[in-house]
C-alpha cells in the first residue's frame, strides 16, 4: 500500500503548541526525579535482569506474607518505596515508548513522502534540462550528486527516464 501525501497527519500550529507545552510540563515534572548516570555508573549498576527480578519479587512476597522472616538490616519502607516507584517507572516507560514508536513511525512515513516528492521534482528538473529550459542544469547537477555513482555528467543524468536509486 503506497503512502503519500499525509495531509490529515500534519500538526496544526495549535497542536504543536499544545504538544510542546505538554512536553515542557513533563520535563519539568520529571527533572527532580531523573538520573544521569555516567557510562561507568551504568556499567556498575547495570540492569536487573529477569532472574534477579524474580528474586526481588520472591523476597517481597515473603516480606508481605511472613515479615518475621525478613532481615532487620533492610529498610523495608525504602524497599517498598523503591518497588512501587520501579513499577510506576516501568509502566510510564512503556507508555512513553509506545508514543515514541508511533511518532517514529509517523516520521518515517513523512520522510518517505518527502523523498517521493523530491524524486518527482528531480525527474521534472531532468526533463526541463533536456528541453534546454533555463536554470535547470545546476539543479540537476546539485541533486544528481546524491545518487549512486555521483554526478557522472549532466547529460547522462538528465536523459534517464527513471530516478536513480538512492544510496
Amino acid at each position: 500500500m503506497p503512502f503519500t501525501n499525509f495531509d490529515n497527519r500534519h500538526f496544526t500550529d495549535a497542536e504543536k503548541t499544545a504538544l510542546n507545552t505538554t512536553l515542557n510540563a513533563l520535563e519539568t515534572a520529571l527533572a527532580p526525579k531523573v538520573a544521569n548516570l555516567s557510562p561507568e555508573e551504568r556499567q556498575q549498576y547495570g540492569s536487573v535482569n529477569e532472574q534477579n527480578k524474580l528474586i526481588i519479587n520472591k523476597v517481597k512476597d515473603f516480606r508481605d506474607s511472613q515479615p518475621s522472616l525478613s532481615s532487620p538490616d533492610v529498610d523495608w519502607t525504602e524497599f517498598q518505596n523503591d518497588f512501587n516507584t520501579r513499577a510506576f517507572l516501568q509502566t510510564s516507560i512503556q507508555r512513553l515508548q509506545s508514543l515514541i514508536d508511533g511518532l517514529g513511525n509517523a516520521k518515517i512515513l513523512h520522510d518517505w513522502d518527502n523523498y517521493q516528492a523530491s524524486l518527482t521534482d528531480y525527474d521534472f528538473a531532468k526533463y526541463k534540462f533536456s528541453t534546454q529550459a533555463q536554470g535547470f542544469e545546476t539543479k540537476v547537477k546539485e541533486v544528481g550528486q546524491f545518487f549512486t555513482g555521483g554526478n557522472s555528467g549532466v547529460t547522462a543524468q538528465a536523459t534517464s527516464t527513471t530516478a536513480p536509486v538512492a544510496e
